[in-house]
């Protein structure tokens, strides 16, 4: 049962990992752009949450929408103002700037909040749990978080398929230049996914400053997180990524359950094997 539970808890820890790579699986599936800046981002939106709490003593699950609002807006701004304009320039020109642009959140972080870690108290919620049985326990915080997840996934799903925009979207990733001459502007298309996907990403931010603490440094790790699990789950592909995110999270509770600090490392060697058998991933295919 000790095994039963620890696959439980990779599950559940797959969720969040999910809500990281989302955004990220978006914005490779309709604009082709590696996003270096990703995981800074993340931690950019749980500084905004930890301000937000600081300021208006709420609980942070009361600051998603304005969290949201505030990384999409931010999402568009550079987009438009930035990255379109490094992505005319060539795919390399386009990975320094977001390269970039990790820089200089990972500072502007540190010398606004220093280096030491910080966190989002959510209350009674982080340790409530459900009790199946001795050694098999759920935590209703990582219960919320997949539940969340698969929301947002089937919410984006929905979105690309039903609305408009969202099949501009799929348009612009099958072809670009159609896409042009249909009359789509991919500057704003552009804008619009960067949008999209900085407001999963601060679902996540939230969510992990709740679980875990934070600090300036931890974007690149949150990053490395979000690429395994949408590269486990096939580029571009929605559930794909919820996919990735379970076997990467049950990955590495397995490895910390054989030996205390081996979760990391099981969880690096399952993607690399996977990518050296599979490197399209499980369910590789266009966003939709």
């Amino acid at each position: 049962m000790v095994w039963v539970n620890d696959i439980i808890q990779g599950i559940l820890l797959g969720g969040l990992y999910a809500l990281f790579a989302a955004g990220l699986a978006l914005v490779f599936g309709v604009m082709r752009l590696v996003n270096l800046a990703h995981g800074d981002f993340s931690i950019m939106a749980a500084y905004i949450a930890l301000v937000i709490v600081g300021s208006l003593s709420i609980n942070p699950f009361y600051t998603l929408i304005l969290v949201m609002i505030v990384m999409g807006i931010f999402g568009y701004a550079i987009q438009r103002g930035l990255f379109n304009f490094a992505m005319d320039a060539g795919p390399m020109q386009a990975i320094l700037a977001t390269f970039g642009v990790a820089i200089i959140v990972q500072n502007l972080l540190l010398e606004g909040f220093t280096a030491n870690s910080k966190g989002l108290d959510a209350g009674r919620i982080e340790n409530a749990f459900i009790r199946i049985s001795d050694q098999v326990v759920i935590g209703w915080f990582p219960l919320i978080t997949i539940i969340v997840a698969v929301a947002v996934l089937l919410g984006l799903q929905v979105f690309l398929s039903r609305t408009r925009m969202g099949r501009a979207f799929r348009a612009t990733a099958d072809n670009q230049r159609a896409a042009q001459l249909m009359g789509i502007d991919n500057r704003h298309l552009y804008g619009m996914a960067m949008a999209l996907a900085l407001a999963m990403v601060a679902i996540g931010g939230v969510f992990i400053g709740i679980r875990t603490t934070f600090s300036p440094s931890a974007g690149p790790l949150r990053l490395i997180f979000a690429y395994e699990a949408v590269i486990i789950g096939g580029l571009g592909s929605l559930w794909g990524t919820l996919v990735g995110g379970i076997v990467l999270g049950i990955a590495q509770v397995l490895g910390d359950h054989i030996q205390q600090g081996w979760g990391m490392l099981a969880g690096h060697l399952v993607f690399l094997a996977l990518l050296a058998f599979r490197p399209q991933g499980l369910f590789a295919k266009q966003v939709q």
